[in-house]
């Protein structure tokens, strides 16, 4: 976006292998300031103050996010940049990128709170037969679905659960440590 959209913007960026982005929660709907959030890792069941979770619903609605970098290129409207692990939405206004710097951005000691007390979420993720991931989305779903997207209360095996990515709408089950996925449109 003009007038950021310049190469010499960039200039030394692919010398990083990780990056922040700072970006706009613009998919929230703003709602009254609430000094309290049910984080999903606690069964969304307890509340505990926003500033201590990563709630996206937040009283300045700005994200942090740390990505990998995987590649810069020119096209005809500027730089691009392609990342991977961004928690953020396709379209989602950037309204900044820095370097990630490893002797400053990493506390090997640090203590993670109530977030270090949960359980691990890891699943198994299995397609039913027939079905299939899009492709070159396979790695990307199989990452998300294995982090458990159910709301931590639930444990209904019969239960079907449903997840948008992208366009897609993904229909699974849960039974155990083992997440199905019955179903794509």
């Amino acid at each position: 976006m003009p007038p950021y959209n310049v190469e010499e913007a960039f200039r030394g960026i692919t010398e990083y292998s990780h990056l922040w982005l700072l970006f706009d929660f613009s998919a929230n709907e703003k709602k009254a300031f609430s000094p309290t959030v049910r984080p999903p890792r606690l069964g969304g069941n307890k509340r505990m103050g926003v500033f201590a979770t990563r709630s996206p619903f937040r009283p300045n609605a700005i994200g942090l996010s740390s990505v990998k970098l995987l590649s810069y290129e020119l096209n005809k409207d500027g730089p691009v940049l392609t990342v991977e692990g961004a928690d953020l939405l396709d379209g989602t206004p950037i309204y900044d990128v820095k370097p990630y710097l490893s002797y400053t951005d990493s506390h090997p000691d640090a203590k993670g709170g109530f977030s270090d007390e949960v359980r691990d979420y890891t699943l198994d993720v299995k397609l039913r037969g027939g079905v299939t991931f899009p492709a070159g989305e396979s790695e990307a779903l199989t990452e998300i679905l294995a982090q458990d997207p159910r709301p931590s209360y639930q444990e209904d095996k019969e239960r079907v659960y449903y997840l948008s990515y992208k366009n897609y709408e993904i229909a699974f089950t849960v039974d155990e440590n083992v997440l199905t996925v019955i179903g794509i449109k």
